[in-house]
């Protein structure tokens, strides 16, 4: 017998969620995913001042400010023809990889290890020593995590004033020049946060940890060691995570932490059944708003508008319908970890495809990757050089902004006459990886990963479906425009 349910508000998740499940003996059989804010940033922008973005952009999301701010500052910079600083890319880099690992950090510890210490898994030989660690509010690991996060963000106050929503990054670069001493406490603060990630997470140097490049590797590493990143390991290998939250859509990542040289993660398309590696191309992106609640308009996000109808009867979210070449794709730190090449990621989706394990050690090999990244270009400042370069203002133009935040591709459209803003569109990773059905009645990445996950008789209650939820890193409050 078919029933339906609907699990939702979800806890712990940046916004509000809501899923409605059709279960099937136990099991889910189809899924609709429900963005149920609407915030109106888009309609917001219209008719003001293009440098006004820099203002509005950041405060769509309190975790991931920095990566609005990047985004919108790329496209003013298509738009107006600017050529920034070399000194200001290299310091909105620091920040933005430091935003961005901040996110993974506050992901694993308090979202989404949380739900290994529940109730419903105190007869696993495990559970007394996770639930001692991440239990909400009272585990260890968050007494460690928490001071060590918010040094990680003292970055924030030397290379852009405050965060979130600061308005140091420009088109040209930013506006937080450094002097020698606090290149040293930058320095000292990357430093610090490579000795958590050492020390707590991995239980290892994160060159033995980089050093791991298939899943034998990895299993090999972590017996017998200690770190968060083992014990999540060990938990994921008992419940076989790498069995739920399984789909096979194209990977996808705009690149991530641009410079003079390539980029840290390399821009592209994977295919994940084949491992065939293609070039991604922008004008490829569509939005579909056939069961958004939204007045159709325009597929191209340069030529459409955001316009609410709440009254709409086949919409069931806020969220649009994204989708590369037709159809859905799935984004976020396994996407950005296996286009760029990384051995042991092709080898977790060769082994298991997307799966929530693999999104999981991507995300946590991903920190590591960025600590080494973030000492790297504090060493290339050139603290004799400017971090800002002027532009011209007002002119007539499009741009596209395509960055990487912590949760994957993050893309704004803008179009200006003047110094006026005559339509912004936003997609976020969330957008990619939460949307509802297009007008083909194609489910999104998230209704898609919940089909098959077993549930039994608890129905609403199960933590199968928070662990596959949760495993994409949800920012709802970016999703809904």
């Amino acid at each position: 017998m078919t029933r339906r349910i609907t699990v939702g508000p979800f806890n712990r998740v940046e916004g509000d969620l809501e899923v409605r499940l059709d279960l099937d003996d136990g099991v889910v059989r189809s899924a609709e995913v429900t963005a149920p804010l609407y915030r109106g940033f888009e309609q917001i922008l219209r008719g003001r001042s293009a440098m006004d973005a820099l203002t509005l952009v950041p405060r769509i999301c309190g975790i991931c400010s920095v990566s609005q701010s990047m985004a919108a500052v790329a496209a003013l910079r298509a738009a107006g023809g600017v050529r920034p600083a070399r000194n200001g890319v290299l310091a909105a880099n620091l920040a933005h990889a430091a935003e961005n690992a901040a996110d993974h950090l506050t992901h694993f510890y308090l979202f989404f290890m949380p739900d290994f210490a529940r109730d419903a898994y105190a007869g696993r030989p495990w559970h007394p020593e996770i639930a001692a660690r991440f239990k909400a509010v009272q585990g260890s690991a968050a007494q460690a995590m928490l001071p060590a996060r918010a040094r990680l963000l003292q970055i924030m106050g030397l290379l852009a004033g405050k965060w979130p929503h600061s308005l140091a990054f420009q088109p040209g670069g930013t506006t937080c020049a450094i002097d020698l001493g606090e290149r040293v406490q930058l320095l000292s603060i990357i430093g610090d946060f490579r000795d958590f990630l050492e020390r707590t997470m991995f239980g290892d140097s994160l060159d033995n940890v980089l050093a791991i490049d298939s899943v034998a590797a990895l299993e090999a590493w972590r017996d017998g060691r200690g770190g968060d990143f083992a014990r999540f390991l060990a938990v994921a290998d008992d419940l076989a995570l790498h069995r739920l939250g399984r789909i096979a859509l194209p990977l996808m990542s705009f690149g991530a932490y641009h410079g003079e040289d390539a980029p840290l993660f390399a821009a592209g398309v994977l295919d994940p059944l084949s491992a065939a590696r293609t070039s991604f191309d922008p004008a490829a992106i569509t939005e579909d708003v056939a069961r958004a609640w939204m007045r159709d308009t325009s597929l191209s996000p340069l030529e459409a508008d955001t316009d609410p109808d709440a009254d709409k009867p086949a919409g069931y979210s806020w969220c649009k319908a994204p989708r590369l070449a037709g159809g859905p794709a799935e984004v976020g730190a396994l996407a950005r970890q296996a286009i760029d090449g990384d051995p042991l990621i092709r080898d977790c989706v060769a082994r298991f495809g997307s799966c929530v394990t693999t999104r999981v050690v991507a995300r946590l090999r991903e920190t590591a990757r960025l600590a080494l990244a973030m000492h790297q270009w504090a060493r290339q400042l050139d603290l004799a050089e400017p971090f800002l370069e002027r532009g011209e203002r007002g002119r007539d133009g499009t741009g596209i902004g395509l960055v990487e935040a912590a949760r994957g591709s993050l893309g704004h459209w803008i179009e200006l006459r003047g110094d006026s803003i005559r339509r912004y569109q936003i997609i976020a990773p969330t957008s990619w990886n939460f949307s509802p059905r297009d007008r083909g009645g194609v489910p999104g990445p998230l209704e898609q990963a919940l089909v098959g996950t077993p549930v039994g008789d608890a129905g609403a209650r199960a933590v199968t479906i928070q662990h596959v939820v949760r495993s994409f890193d949800p920012c709802m409050v970016c999703t809904a425009h």
